[in-house]
């Protein structure tokens, strides 16, 4: 078990999670990130976004904050932002 899946266990189900993703600030970084997570997430879940450009304006940081359920769902979020080409980090 490495120390992110280890991190994970320890989380109570249900929680509030806050999740930074980085990348390019592009016009569709946003939708593509949030389009990823409301995939894995409760239909009405509330997904509140927070969004900070870098100091040149090259990348946009991300602060999703929503009710996670379980550290499958959470994982399964990790995988789907490490495998899309438009985010270069996620926390």
């Amino acid at each position: 078990m490495n120390t992110a899946e280890s991190g994970l266990a320890l989380i109570d189900y249900p929680s509030r999670f806050p999740l930074k993703v980085f990348g390019n600030h592009t016009a569709e970084f946003e939708s593509i990130v949030l389009a990823l997570v409301r995939a894995r997430c409760p239909q009405a879940e509330h997904i509140e976004v927070r969004r900070r450009s870098s100091k040149g304006g090259k990348y946009l940081a991300l602060t999703l904050t929503f009710t996670v359920y379980s550290q499958q769902q959470l994982e399964e979020i990790y995988q789907d932002l490490y495998d899309c080409e438009h985010v270069v980090m996620s926390l």
